[in-house]
């Protein structure tokens, strides 16, 4: 038995949860979010508010379905309820960022040019120095994807450690070249 998909997901107040067939709208205070749940699991509310997930039986696609769907529905949840944030930093001598606005930052990254990047709808960006700046959305999935292509602007490189990382990330480091 899957031991993340048989937990229930507790709905907190405030939020409105709609299941329509296979789609689960959620709404919150900070906005509308709306998965399609995979074919052979269903998705139910039990007796005391929370949303049940359950699965027909137990062929493989079923368990393979059966935790991740419930997981992207408590996901969606936590989005509306309160938000994803993702935060990244920049490492490197005139390496900087600036914000032209709540969705468009500017980079500079050691190119010739400087890098425009605009957020999709639904992600806002907050700069707290010219070397620290978070991703914020209620959507898991596009904040960390909105991340991880900052980062690929200029990945951290392993001599140095210069480039654009996320807070906390540990860069394996190697030895340069040994001298005479």
């Amino acid at each position: 038995m899957s031991r993340i998909g048989k937990l229930p997901v507790s709905v907190p107040s405030g939020v409105d949860v709609t299941i329509d067939g296979q789609t689960v709208t959620v709404k919150g205070p900070k906005g509308q979010l709306s998965h399609v749940v995979a074919e052979p699991i269903v998705v139910n509310r039990d007796e005391d508010g929370a949303i049940a997930v359950t699965r027909p039986d137990d062929l493989r696609k079923s368990k393979e379905l059966h935790g991740l769907s419930r997981t992207l529905i408590a996901n969606l949840v936590t989005g509306v309820t309160e938000g994803y944030e993702k935060k990244l930093e920049i490492v490197g001598v005139g390496y900087r960022v600036l914000a032209k606005g709540p969705t468009q930052l500017e980079f500079s990254l050691g190119y010739s040019h400087t890098i425009t990047v605009d957020a999709p709808e639904g992600i806002t960006f907050n700069v707290e120095a010219p070397t620290k700046f978070s991703v914020l959305g209620i959507d898991k999935q596009s904040v960390g994807e909105v991340a991880a292509n900052i980062r690929k602007l200029r990945k951290p490189e392993p001599y140095k450690g210069k480039g654009v990382r996320y807070a906390g990330e540990q860069v394996r480091r190697k030895v340069g070249k040994a001298g005479k």
